[in-house]
């Protein structure tokens, strides 16, 4: 939700950290939990902690 109200596509997500659209996607889907320097990396794109990006079941 946050890429989107930031008007980011996964395309434009992925360049920003480094990774393709398809593992942003698959992160978005809840079907990759990415690494720990992937999810810095978004959650620093996203202007946000990692604590709201990602829910720890």
């Amino acid at each position: 939700m946050q890429r989107a109200k930031m008007n980011l596509t996964q395309e434009q997500l992925a360049e920003l950290i480094g990774v393709t659209r398809k593992t942003i996607n698959t992160i978005e889907n809840g079907k990759f939990i990415p690494s720990t320097i992937i999810a810095i990396k978004m959650a620093r794109a996203l202007q946000l902690p990692v604590e709201e990006l990602f829910i720890l079941n």
